[in-house]
């Protein structure tokens, strides 16, 4: 008897059912952004992952086990192996850590804060694993520069991430007013991030240096209950009391007309 379209169509349903077997994989999982219930920022099966793995590298031994002591382990933490990356690891060290993978054994990758290999040395690891063709699998959670980008209003075609600007004022000035008049050419928006403890003196600083008529969006906090977002012009800005910024996880975004 030949096969019916529906018998295909419930052959296929069966397919969709069964658990795909994915090769063993560095599995790149987002770590929470601040002190906030890991429900509302990362999904359930990738928290589950995370709980099962036994093997990670970590931006910070400390907060990896503190992230991990959130999610649950099914073994001990104290079992649980997590190497030390640094922008200064040797890629021979790097290596190392990745030969595991070859003996089917799935390894994470975890940042100190956010999406791991954006803007932090993870994507050395990441690069290494493409160079040995090992498995590479991103997971979904959050990154303060695509939920700060989401919630400014401005220009989420075009934008710039820049990091940390120099903490030389005349050279931090210097590169403020670079970026603007860039941002004015290709109306692209410009990110940037600070020390929590700097951003006092880095909000301060584009508001001397950005024209009147500049947006400037601050994003604190987000994803936890002290999330704060606004975007006004510079010269608005001047008109109000400066928020409050101190320690506070902050993502600066400004574009210029």
């Amino acid at each position: 008897m030949s096969a019916t379209p529906f018998d295909d169509a419930q052959d296929q349903d069966q397919d969709e059912r069964t658990p795909r077997q994915h090769p063993p994989a560095l599995h790149l999982i987002p770590v929470g952004l601040g002190d906030a219930p890991p429900e509302r920022w990362l999904p359930a099966e990738v928290r589950a992952l995370a709980g099962r793995l036994d093997r990670y590298i970590a931006e910070n031994a400390k907060t990896a086990r503190a992230f991990l002591k959130l999610m649950g382990t099914a073994r001990p933490l104290q079992e649980i192996t997590i190497h030390a990356l640094s922008p200064d690891t040797k890629i021979e060290q790097i290596k190392q850590w990745l030969a595991p993978l070859r003996d089917g054994q799935d390894i994470g990758l975890v940042s100190e804060a956010g999406c791991p290999a954006v803007a932090d040395p993870g994507a050395k690891v990441v690069a290494e694993a493409h160079r040995q063709g090992l498995a590479v699998r991103p997971w979904v959670g959050p990154s303060s520069l695509l939920l700060g980008l989401m919630a400014s209003g401005l220009d989420g075609q075009r934008f710039a991430f820049h990091g940390y600007a120099s903490v030389d004022p005349a050279e931090r000035i210097r590169q403020l007013k670079g970026w603007e008049q860039h941002s004015a050419k290709q109306n692209q928006t410009q990110m940037l991030i600070e020390t929590p403890y700097r951003n006092a003196a880095m909000f301060k600083a584009l508001l001397g240096a950005l024209r009147p008529d500049t947006r400037l969006c601050v994003a604190k906090s987000l994803t936890t209950d002290d999330e704060w977002v606004r975007t006004l012009t510079i010269a608005q800005w001047q008109r109000q009391p400066a928020p409050d910024l101190d320690r506070k996880p902050t993502l600066f975004l400004f574009l210029a007309h």
